[in-house]
């Protein structure tokens, strides 16, 4: 029920900030108000309060008068939020702070409980003092914001118990005086909570999106969770509110990357969300930090006595509360049994499988973990054994593996939309792993791939639609073909939308046009983006044009124009121009926003190029962006018409384009008219494109005045634009002044150009200090960067350094990148050694390659041409095999089998 003393509801948010407005206005504070309305000043305090019940109709009219407000709008506003009360409202998911136990909020337990807490009740759980860092000083101002109105988000990344959650916790902690909420939402699953009650989050609520790869990387729901965040961050009206979240590093990596040019975009809305909201925490305490720790130890604190007396040297001491180090000794020592469910336990994990993993599957997948002897030594009570040796704790009450309860959902029993597909029915205990052996197994075992056992195990166990999928796209990049056959089959009878529309592709390859489109209207239904284009297509491809355009007019009506605009690029590929248009101008209609450009295309594309650039004044017309000009015009340069193109990019510059006053600056400057480029150039420069200024500077370098280029390339490094000095290092580089551009390249470096490294890393090499040309490779690397690493192991491949050069490729590998195993083993085949090349694309493909999937190209890579068949997970060649003709069928034929 609504708690009418705590300020969220809406209509009672907006009439407090109308009064607190016009006070500030007349510079009134409380007492001066309470004389002017002829209250008493206790009424007009509580009627302000956040925390005090709706104000009374006739004290909100005394303030009105003495306010000098609309009196009616503001009585109104006290009727509607009274009603609201009245009417038990729910004010919103989440609860008051203050009745938050951190560690709920998955914040590390440090040290032992608190002995004595009573019969009957839990031991309580104390935490170490808390030490404030930079990225604590940069969080408390957002909360401050927060806290006087303006909404806002930050999320935490740092490696595995580095402090963000504490972090988290510490900060919101002003709020919890003020009557703030906290919801966390993990109840079936989190990003079903999450997608389900952000619509409802109430003003002054902490979004607590603690491991936010859980909902932003989720595959159905992620997309739509970081619109909603987004959504409830801008919309005024539903502020103030605070979303906090951890992630780490890899994963933010991941979400924030720019995909390569024609690949997908699985986290377009969740890179918008991040961007300018990402808070680093080290993984080390500094000098200060450390100070203030000992400090705290002096006065009594024993949690921090301890951690600076094994860890302080290090600054790893976070991690050391946390329980680290003892999770790993552990790990290291246990008995073979419980090692073997542990390093199962951690391949699942770095694999893809989800936080609960069922006893039933670790159990069955340990077998082929342990050697011949250990395997024949096993008891019948093994297993009971093992789970009870890995869930005693250690340090900082943590278990490498501990049983955990999912909570039970506890909501109204009102119907609700499924969020994705079938919910998992795992039957028996289930056990999680410890965050830091987690982190371990992702970096230790990388280049493992999971033994038989394994595969069996999660095909026997898993129902998890999520973690089938998941494991379906391991087995394929580590090239085990047969068993993601068997798990791609497995997951789409459970649900998994993009296995049903893979297999709806196989499907419709093979001839099996029937089967093809049950599947693929099956992953429609679980919210598979490209399945309803994939029917309109088999629809349209099999001259059923009625029904593709019925498909995708249905999905149109549904709010999503993708379709239409998918079977409108499809028609004008096949040279129905006509019949693109109309589509094309269909889903304008309803809504998409890439349809007017494609208009515009096929008109110019068809020659009408009074009718394409029509359409693009139209667009300006309605207010839309002058960009349709822009591209009409880069399309006419492009064909050699920079005649016509250049009063295309001066209409645009008209309406205020920036990048047509670039684009125009440049056909001057191609022209040889640098007096008349030169003052577009800069125009554009101080509008703010900082390409504008680099153009300068490449005059400037050409017309032989370095200081000059120099200077004006320093000016965008200033407004953090290290890519310039990239550039200018290149074209000493190219010039032959490889002193000049190593000194520009490091100024790059400097300003945090990570490919400025990976140059001066090749620029070493070639200067004969092949240490120190290794060590920034492999900063850049750490970085997520590998060109260096691969140039380098090529160059030493080309020098007859095969050691050197596999070593420096298993490098890259194990920080996140096959592409030199791959490509050496390429190299290997092509000079004749068979032997050398299968043995390096083994390791690759154990790493788990993205080159697997190039079997499916005109021309097979390595990995099809050695092994057409797949590998086994002992990395044996797979025997001949084929796969079942349609999922139906294949839950009663054995694989193999036709």
């Amino acid at each position: 029920m609504h708690d009418e003393h705590n300020g969220q509801d809406p209509a009672l948010t907006e009439l407090r900030e109308r009064l607190k407005g016009s006070m500030a206005r007349m510079r009134l504070n409380q007492t001066d108000l309470a004389a002017r309305a002829g209250l008493g000043r206790t009424t007009v305090s509580e009627a302000l309060s956040p925390v005090k019940p709706a104000p009374s109709s006739e004290t909100v009219a005394a303030l009105a008068r003495a306010l000098q407000l609309p009196m009616e709008e503001l009585r109104e506003l006290q009727r509607r939020a009274v009603e609201d009360i009245g009417g038990g409202v729910r004010s919103g998911p989440g609860q008051s702070i203050g009745e938050w136990d951190p560690h709920a909020l998955e914040v590390h337990p440090a040290g032992p409980g608190d002995a004595g807490s009573g019969p009957g009740r839990p031991q309580a759980r104390t935490l170490p003092g808390y030490v404030r860092r930079e990225h604590d000083r940069v969080l408390a101002g957002v909360v401050e914001d927060a806290a006087v109105g303006r909404s806002g988000a930050v999320v935490l990344v740092g490696g595995s118990s580095t402090g963000k959650t504490r972090a988290c916790w510490e900060a919101v902690q002003p709020l919890a005086a003020q009557g703030w909420r906290l919801w966390h939402p993990f109840d079936p699953t989190r990003a079903q909570d999450a997608l389900q009650d952000l619509p409802r989050v109430a003003p002054r609520t902490v979004v607590w999106l603690n491991e936010a790869q859980h909902y932003l990387g989720d595959r159905v729901a992620g997309e739509r969770i970081a619109a909603a965040v987004h959504r409830l961050l801008v919309t005024v009206e539903r502020g103030p509110v605070l979303v906090l979240g951890t992630l780490w590093p890899e994963y933010a990596a991941r979400y924030t990357a720019l995909p390569a040019p024609g690949e997908e975009d699985p986290y377009s809305r969740v890179r918008e969300l991040l961007a300018g909201r990402v808070l680093s925490v080290p993984e080390t305490f500094d000098a200060p930090a450390l100070s203030a720790a000992a400090a705290l130890a002096e006065g009594g604190d024993r949690l921090w006595a301890g951690a600076l007396s094994r860890a302080g040297a290090e600054g790893r001491v976070t991690q050391d509360l946390a329980g680290a180090p003892e999770l790993l000794n552990r790990y290291r020592h246990a008995t073979p049994a419980a090692a073997a469910v542990l390093e199962a336990a951690m391949d699942a994990r770095r694999l893809g499988v989800g936080l609960h993993l069922p006893q039933a599957f670790l159990t069955d997948a340990t077998a082929d973990y342990l050697t011949d002897t250990d395997y024949d030594q096993l008891t019948d009570d093994w297993a009971e054994h093992a789970f009870a040796e890995l869930a005693a704790l250690v340090h900082g009450k943590q278990a490498p593996l501990r049983r955990t309860t999912p909570r039970t959902r506890r909501r109204p029993p009102a119907p609700s939309p499924a969020v994705r597909g079938p919910a998992p029915s795992t039957a028996g205990p289930v056990f999680r792993l410890a965050d830091y052996l987690e982190q371990h197994g992702l970096t230790s075992r990388r280049h493992l791939c999971p033994p038989a056992s394994f595969w069996h195990a999660a095909h026997t166990h898993l129902t998890d639609p999520d973690d089938l999928g998941n494991l379906t796209d391991a087995a394929e990049s580590q090239h085990r073909l047969q068993w993601a056959h068997c798990l791609r089959q497995r997951a789409a009878h459970h649900g998994n939308p993009d296995a049903l529309y893979r297999l709806a592709v196989m499907w419709e390859e093979s001839g099996d046009r029937e089967g093809a489109e049950a599947l693929a209207q099956q992953a429609a239904e679980r919210g598979h983006t490209n399945a309803p284009h994939f029917l309109a297509g088999m629809r349209e491809r099999a001259g059923d044009r009625e029904g593709a355009e019925a498909l995708a007019w249905q999905k149109a009506n549904q709010g999503s124009p993708d379709t239409l605009y998918h079977l409108a690029r499809m028609r004008e590929r096949d040279g129905d121009r006509e019949g693109a248009e109309a589509l094309v101008v269909q889903a304008t209609a309803h809504g998409h926003t890439g349809a007017p450009l494609s208009v515009a295309l096929i008109r110019q594309q068809g020659g009408d190029q009074e009718g394409a650039e029509a359409l693009a004044l139209q667009a300006i017309d309605r207010g839309e962006s002058s960009v349709l000009l822009c591209i009409l015009a880069m399309m006419k340069e492009q064909t050699g018409d920079s005649d016509g193109a250049e009063p295309l990019y001066r209409q645009a510059v008209a309406h205020g384009n920036t990048d047509a006053m670039y684009q125009l600056a440049g056909i001057r400057e191609r022209a040889g008219d640098s007096g008349g480029a030169e003052p577009l150039y800069r125009q554009a420069a101080e509008r703010g494109h900082s390409s504008a200024l680099l153009r300068l500077a490449v005059m400037r370098e050409r017309a032989g005045d370095r200081d000059g280029a120099e200077a004006l390339v320093r000016q965008t490094s200033s407004r953090g634009h290290s890519s310039t000095l990239f550039l200018l290092a290149e074209m000493r580089r190219e010039a032959g002044d490889w002193d000049g551009a190593e000194a520009l390249y490091q100024q790059a470096a400097d300003h945090g150009h990570t490919n400025a490294r990976s140059h001066l890393a090749v620029m070493r090499e070639r200067a004969g200090d092949r240490d120190g040309a290794e060590a920034l490779a492999r900063q850049t690397a750490d970085r997520g960067h590998f060109y260096a690493l691969l140039h380098l192991a090529e160059k030493r491949d080309e020098a007859g350094d095969r050691d050197g050069a596999e070593t420096l490729a298993r490098q890259a590998a194990d920080r996140g990148d096959t592409a030199a195993l791959y490509l050496l083993a390429e190299k290997r085949e092509r000079a004749g050694d068979r032997d050398g090349a299968q043995a390096l694309a083994r390791q690759a493909a154990d790493y788990g390659s993205p080159q697997a999937h190039y079997r499916r190209a005109e021309k097979p890579g390595i990995f099809s041409r050695l092994w057409p068949y797949g590998l086994d997970p002992d990395g044996a060649p797979t025997p001949p095999w084929q796969a079942p003709v349609s999922i139906e069928r294949s839950r009663h034929v054995p694989l193999g089998t036709s």
